[in-house]
């Protein structure tokens, strides 16, 4: 294949080996070689945390949110997933000539609502204007600094047999949403994107530092979804297997059902405010329960766990009895989601 094409950026297979065979041939180094969700970087003893993201959403507006507040809550959730306190944000704009202003605020207001709420800033940034056609209206990207709590080491290299995996709610919110509001079906559902910011869900489990030492891992299923995640975990860390329950994954009827009635795997599609954690067993109740005290986390749930068995593969425990593997995603089913 010598062209770049639209799984390129889905999150599954094929993004990854553009990461393992492009970006890591020219950039490889002791950063970027773990492939976490933000860079762990170390300045005069302090432990800094460092992501970017890029967002192309089609339409910019949709059930839950927007590509404002997408691209602030992204960015915040991925320095959440190496442990820090979100504190700052670049943010730069290209849009479309003959883009309406009005389109323009609504975004910034509600990149602004969350920044404010999130006590994060927005310190720095760029715009450029392209030619009719160029881009579709507007596309963001965001940059985000945090500092990184003291008792905080996530990472892939941490995960053991007997981990439990934890996911903090109903899956597959955000994708069928985004598919929704294209019209594209003309179904009606009550689906709304989950999209949101995590920091003071994360903040709950971070504050307390008899938990910290248990959280072995932690990543927001995204593109590709929770298969994508629970893969390159397995990929990673190839002398461990994972073993998902379906019955105990977190999904609301309307999403079950659309996804059956359209052949849609929901471990495929993406969500925006989710995350998986996997901790010790021992303290996993204690998890739980604090995530349930919190609206974004109420309809937490272990899912499943780590296990010497299958080892690289994923394996779901169906509602049936059977047992089937769960493949990284190679496609994007939805595109333009995030």
């Amino acid at each position: 294949m010598n062209k770049i094409l639209l799984p390129y950026g889905s999150g599954g297979k094929y993004t990854k080996e553009f990461i393992d065979r492009y970006i890591l041939k020219y950039f490889n180094n002791k950063f970027l070689q773990h492939l976490l969700d933000s860079a762990v970087l170390e300045i005069q003893s302090e432990k800094l945390a460092f992501s970017i993201d890029g967002y192309t959403v089609s339409p910019l507006f949709f059930p839950g949110g927007d590509i404002g507040k997408l691209s602030i809550c992204g960015t915040i959730n991925d320095l959440l997933c190496v442990g820090a306190d979100p504190k700052f944000i670049a943010l730069s704009l290209i849009i479309e000539e003959g883009t309406e202003i009005e389109v323009v605020e609504k975004i910034l207001s509600s990149i602004q609502q969350v920044s404010q709420q999130e006590d994060v800033l927005v310190v720095t940034g760029d715009t450029k204007v392209v030619e009719v056609g160029s881009c579709d209206k507007i596309f963001v990207t965001t940059a985000g600094v945090g500092c990184i709590r003291k008792g905080l080491n996530l990472h892939y290299n941490r995960i053991e047999p007997d981990d439990v995996i934890i996911i903090t709610g109903n899956i597959a919110e955000h994708g069928l949403a985004i598919l929704l509001s294209r019209g594209a079906y003309g179904f009606e559902y009550n689906i709304q994107s989950d999209c949101a910011s995590l920091k003071s869900l994360m903040q709950k489990i971070f504050d307390d530092e008899e938990l910290t030492p248990h959280i072995k891992f932690i990543r927001d299923p995204t593109r590709g979804g929770v298969a994508a995640v629970l893969n390159e975990i397995v990929s990673y860390r190839k002398d461990l297997g994972i073993e998902i329950y379906e019955e105990k994954v977190p999904i609301s009827q309307d999403v079950k059902y659309l996804c059956e009635l359209l052949a849609i795997e929901p471990f495929s599609i993406a969500n925006e405010g989710k995350m998986i954690m996997i901790t010790s067993k021992n303290v996993v109740d204690k998890i739980l329960s604090t995530f349930k005290t919190h609206p974004l986390g109420k309809d937490a749930e272990v899912i499943g766990k780590v296990v010497f068995t299958n080892k690289g593969k994923v394996i779901l425990k169906t509602l049936y009895g059977s047992m089937r593997i769960l493949d990284m995603p190679t496609a994007e089913e939805l595109p333009r989601i995030c």
